[in-house]
């Protein structure tokens, strides 16, 4: 790692597929970021048990998510892609940061209550206490900044007022990490429901791109996707939020702006405007996904990655665990 550089951190469960949202909102920024900062990538299994999951399935998509970065052209030489349970200091910081936050802010996140209500049957204190072990997960490696979509704004808040608060308790320990915001595709919207998030756990399926879809699948899913009555191929989310997420993925997957976006599309058919937005999707993805087949078959090269990812991000969380622990008074030898 780069002492010049800044610290950047960033986390994603290996659960379900993972949509084109999940790329446009947070692979394809690291790419971007990769250069510019010591980037650590979590594959985040034990936020990821919050909710039941099949232990087989869990193992298979931790290996496949890794592979994904890869494919998507994420460096492991440079940065540190890991799996977050092969770090202890993890849940090891949590425990100590639980200490420094009330119950009543946990109760107030906007996951919590909405994930308990999806899974009324299994409100477990793993659910409530989500944030606070994202919080360690951020300031374990002294974090910079944290890429994430507005709908994790309230995380990255909480991470925020869980250092302030241990830094004026003893003395400064934490950085303070600041949320770093994408401007285009930072919500991608459901294609069947363009007031919804995409989401990789909807219940119509129809409405959500999944990176592992076949080209026919995702042209079908676009021809589906809803519109509106008029035939005016403009950027507009407050009156046209169909078409304005469609020319969002477009200008997202083919690097247009949007302005270009809609010069692309000025006088054509909403029928010919959501083919064009599938076949831009599809071309990019088919190689991804052949990528991640071959390494796939690699398990041995993933298993290396896997290490030497955890290793590396052992070693910076090891160095400010052990600070806490001396702050806190635990006596160490």
């Amino acid at each position: 790692m780069d002492d010049n550089k800044k610290t950047l951190y960033s986390a994603v469960q290996p659960t379900n597929n993972l949509t084109i949202g999940n790329y446009i909102g947070a692979i394809r920024n690291f790419l971007a970021l990769q250069t510019d900062y010591n980037c650590y990538f979590a594959i985040a299994n034990m936020h990821a048990i919050t909710v039941r999951q099949n232990p087989a399935e869990l193992r298979q998509r931790t290996l496949s998510l890794l592979a994904l970065y890869i494919a998507c052209g994420l460096n492991p030489e440079s940065t540190a892609i890991y799996v977050q349970s092969h770090v202890s200091a993890h849940a090891e910081l949590c425990w100590v940061l639980n200490t420094f936050t009330y119950v009543g802010e946990m109760e107030r996140m906007t996951q919590f209550k909405d994930k308990s209500a999806k899974h009324a049957d299994n409100i477990n204190m793993g659910l409530m206490d989500y944030p606070v072990l994202m919080a360690a997960d951020i300031l374990l490696y002294q974090t910079d900044v944290v890429p994430v979509g507005l709908d994790q704004r309230q995380h990255v808040e909480i991470a925020r007022d869980i250092a302030q608060r241990f830094n004026n308790v003893y003395t400064p320990t934490f950085k303070v990490p600041e949320a770093l915001y994408m401007k285009v595709g930072a919500k991608i919207c459901d294609l069947l429901d363009p007031t919804k998030k995409m989401s990789k756990s909807a219940e119509n399926i129809n409405g959500s791109v999944f990176l592992s879809d076949d080209k026919d699948t995702i042209i079908r899913k676009f021809k589906r996707a809803v519109t509106d009555s008029d035939t005016l191929i403009k950027y507009d989310p407050e009156n046209k939020a169909g078409v304005s997420n469609l020319l969002s993925i477009y200008s997202a997957f083919t690097g247009k702006s949007i302005a270009e976006a809609e010069a692309d599309f000025a006088g054509k058919g909403y029928g010919e405007f959501k083919l064009a937005v599938g076949e831009a999707v599809a071309d990019k993805l088919v190689p991804i996904q052949a990528e991640q087949a071959k390494l796939l078959a690699d398990k041995e090269y993933l298993n290396s990655v896997m290490k030497s990812g955890a290793e590396r991000a052992n070693y910076t969380a090891r160095k400010t665990l052990s600070k806490v622990y001396k702050k806190i008074g635990f006596y160490q030898f």
